[in-house]
């Protein structure tokens, strides 16, 4: 499946866009703001594919110079479990690196700490809710 940046307000965005809301906004009863969505045209965004269709995606942030916030990981039902977030969170980091990054640091659903600790990100603070849910900032220098 390969990986590849997308660019703000294409075809492949709109993809990225549907597929944050059905996994990871709808569960919630939330949705996209018109502003939210315009704020992502500086960020990172990045997809993974069959074929054309977008089957995982995620978003990097800059919040400091040198440090860039994961935000809105998401894989397709059909595929969780069979690495294709590890693939994707080790591409997002190359690319952070490869742009002079020396931190990823995210909110990670409560439900998803086991999976960013096996990848070496570790728990910083306490426990928060995010979107309605338990969240936990996590770190990882790159």
């Amino acid at each position: 499946m390969p990986l590849k940046l997308i660019d703000h307000n294409s075809t492949e965005y709109h993809q990225m866009v549907d597929l944050r809301y059905h996994l990871l906004r709808k569960p919630l009863g939330l949705d996209f703001t018109k502003e939210e969505l315009e704020r992502e045209k500086n960020d990172i965004l990045i997809g993974c594919f069959e074929e054309d269709k977008l089957e995982a995606c995620c978003i990097l942030t800059q919040t400091a110079p040198k440090t860039v916030r994961l935000r809105q990981m998401a894989v397709s039902s059909v595929l969780q479990g069979k690495g294709i977030g590890r693939v994707l969170m080790s591409f997002a980091e190359n690319i952070a690196r490869d742009r002079g990054y020396h931190r990823l640091t995210m909110h990670a659903r409560k439900t998803a700490v086991g999976f960013y600790e096996k990848l070496g990100y570790k728990i910083h603070g306490e426990e928060f809710q995010e979107v309605t849910i338990p969240h936990f900032e996590m770190h990882k220098a790159l």
